[in-house]
């Protein structure tokens, strides 16, 4: 069986090669050569598949994106050929959820904000909407949701988007679609952009073209701009480089790109190949980690805000991304090219917490705890 996949997704050899031959191509550049022979194709968000991409693809015969998204698949297309698909819903979503953390620490370090005071809403409460809301809260905040497919669906409190984008900070996890009630292209467009209050905080770490990256920019230049957090950008690799200088943090799509994102996503695309031809999976997620940098420690004393966020950043803190980022931005390719080689960043588990007293809030926030000291 011959297998191609994106060169950027971790641990394929070892999950795969038992499984077939392994080819690893550059994912934004597979031409229909280059799959002509493949049974098996594994991507991520920056492959289009699609007809002109399966042009050759005669013997393919089954697709998988490593991604919660699945904008950048054609799956109408897929079944008319009969072609199996899968995805990897909630992969990164702890990976997300860790980066808005972050971001949010960061903002009340830089402007003085006491996070408990204010009110985040999430809209798109799914998988990682859902992560990104129960970290808001571990933090003290006031959290709203809004989603309207949910809300049609099942009970819940559930808020409009006006009401949603009325927060001190609005956090954007939806998928990208172009149709519908529930359209979200451009979902923050020109008109929402101008009704928001001076100062509000704005993430979006879904699809760039959610938002509306021009009329942000003519905002970003009045009298009254946002202070935006931005992961992902409308064309990418394409960014809107007159916008970066006006945001709080920008990030070159990898929000969702700690390790044990990266490789749950493979893990899952190769759990359902093993399911699909009807053998069981005989690799392990966890053997595919290495030990992180920093396994455990042990406070002195209850953490507050200051404390968690130096416990945050001790695991990730995006402002490392953000400069090199910036510092990269007017290099032909730097997008991509920091998404294939971005740094090793692992998730909050992986640190190990001890101390003394109620430490509910960091495990909350998903760090592991061990026994308290006596």
């Amino acid at each position: 069986m011959n297998i191609v996949a994106d060169e950027n997704m971790p641990h394929v050899r070892e999950l795969f090669g038992d499984l077939g031959n392994v080819q690893l191509l550059p994912g934004r550049a597979m031409t229909p050569e280059q799959i002509s022979d493949a049974d098996v194709l594994l991507v991520r968000s920056v492959t289009r598949v699609n007809a002109a991409l399966l042009a050759k693809a005669t013997r393919l015969k089954f697709v998988g994106t490593a991604t919660i998204g699945t904008d950048h698949i054609d799956k109408a297309l897929l079944a008319e050929r009969q072609i199996a698909f899968t995805s990897a819903p909630g992969c990164n979503r702890i990976s997300v959820g860790d980066y808005v953390t972050s971001a949010l620490l960061v903002l009340a370090e830089r402007h003085a904000l006491t996070l408990s005071a204010l009110s985040l809403a999430v809209i798109g409460a799914g998988n990682t909407g859902s992560d990104v809301a129960a970290k808001a809260a571990a933090l003290g905040m006031r959290v709203l949701r809004c989603d309207p497919p949910r809300q049609r669906r099942e009970d819940g409190e559930f808020v409009s988007l006006e009401e949603a984008l009325d927060a001190d900070v609005v956090s954007f996890h939806v998928p990208l679609t172009r149709q519908g009630d529930d359209a979200t292209f451009h979902l923050l467009d020109a008109k929402r952009i101008a009704a928001l209050r001076a100062g509000q905080c704005l993430i979006n770490a879904s699809r760039g073209e959610v938002w509306d990256n021009q009329a942000l920019l003519q905002r970003q230049q009045g009298p009254s701009p946002l202070s935006l957090v931005m992961d992902v950008w409308e064309n990418e690799p394409e960014v809107l480089a007159e916008l970066v200088p006006h945001t709080e943090i920008a990030t070159p799509h990898i929000a969702g790109y700690s390790l044990e994102g990266k490789a749950r996503g493979t893990w899952m695309l190769y759990e359902a190949l093993c399911q699909w031809l009807g053998q069981p999976a005989s690799r392990r997620l966890h053997t595919l980690l290495p030990a992180p940098d920093v396994m455990s420690l042990t406070l002195g004393q209850q953490p507050d805000q200051a404390l968690i966020g130096r416990l945050v950043h001790l695991v990730y803190d995006v402002r490392r991304d953000d400069a090199r980022f910036r510092r990269e931005l007017g290099i032909a390719g730097s997008f991509d090219q920091q998404r294939k080689c971005y740094p090793e960043r692992r998730e909050f588990s992986s640190l190990q917490i001890a101390g003394n007293g109620p430490l509910a809030t960091l495990a909350a926030l998903g760090f592991s705890l061990s026994e308290p000291c006596s």
